[in-house]
């Protein structure tokens, strides 16, 4: 984005503190600038994309079933910038987003699996004509989603088939988080370790010493991923060494 002017991404966040990780780095690294709002503390969400290059919707503890009105104003919202063909991102949450607005559903697993932790991925046809997938992809969910209709299966899992999708051209999904840094992942961690029982759940000191394993394959992949979705030219976003 050298030499032009600066462009906004919406960043659609669910709490006070939560943060754009890796994906908020790698973009204004790449000369964009942040349009964060926070729907559930009151932030209203555009009514256009058009001073926006794109949007991404982050994940949350809630769920895309929840009959909260922001989770609804979101989904519904999600109108716009498929009407408007910006490129959008939904990670985990905002994945399930995009899948409801689309017409899919979402729900736990059928024996109450979950996925915290690193688990294995495996990318489609589809998926390997896009670009490289990692091994290895790190998880914080009890929900998947099924695949809407129309849209393009790009990787997929032994418990949660549907983990990543493409709809259009420009709208993708994906449930696993590849934002996270460090401090973000630890903080997740101690928040979150009353769910470590769960069935299929990993011990917190696996999800630390898994990212010292594929986490770097994982932020490669992000950069990837973000230069496919929003970069203007076909080259790589570089995701920050830091975090």
């Amino acid at each position: 984005m050298k030499g032009a002017e600066k462009a906004k991404i919406l960043i659609v966040l669910h709490q006070e503190r939560s943060s754009a990780g890796r994906v908020g780095q790698a973009l204004l690294e790449e000369g964009f600038e942040l349009d964060i709002r926070r729907p559930p503390l009151g932030d209203p969400l555009p009514s256009t994309l058009s001073d926006h290059r794109g949007a991404v919707i982050f994940g949350g503890p809630m769920s895309a079933n929840d009959p909260d009105e922001f989770v609804k104003r979101e989904i519904d919202w999600l109108a716009v910038p498929l009407r408007e063909n910006k490129p959008f991102l939904g990670i985990c949450l905002g994945a399930q987003m995009l899948c409801k607005h689309l017409g899919g559903t979402v729900g736990p697993h059928h024996d109450g699996h979950v996925e915290i932790g690193w688990y294995p991925i495996h990318p489609t046809p589809e998926g390997k004509a896009l670009l490289d997938w990692p091994e290895m992809v790190y998880h914080f969910h009890r929900e998947g989603f099924s695949l809407p209709r129309d849209a393009t299966l790009l990787a997929t899992a032994d418990a949660y088939p549907n983990q990543a999708y493409r709809y259009g051209h420009h709208a993708f999904g994906i449930q696993f988080h590849a934002e996270l840094t460090r401090v973000m992942m630890q903080r997740w961690i101690v928040h979150g370790a009353h769910r470590f029982t769960l069935p299929g759940a990993q011990p917190g000191r696996d999800h630390l010493g898994g990212r010292m394993i594929w986490d770097m394959h994982l932020k490669r992949w992000l950069g990837d991923f973000l230069a496919e979705i929003f970069g203007t030219t076909r080259q790589k976003i570089a995701v920050p060494k830091y975090g």
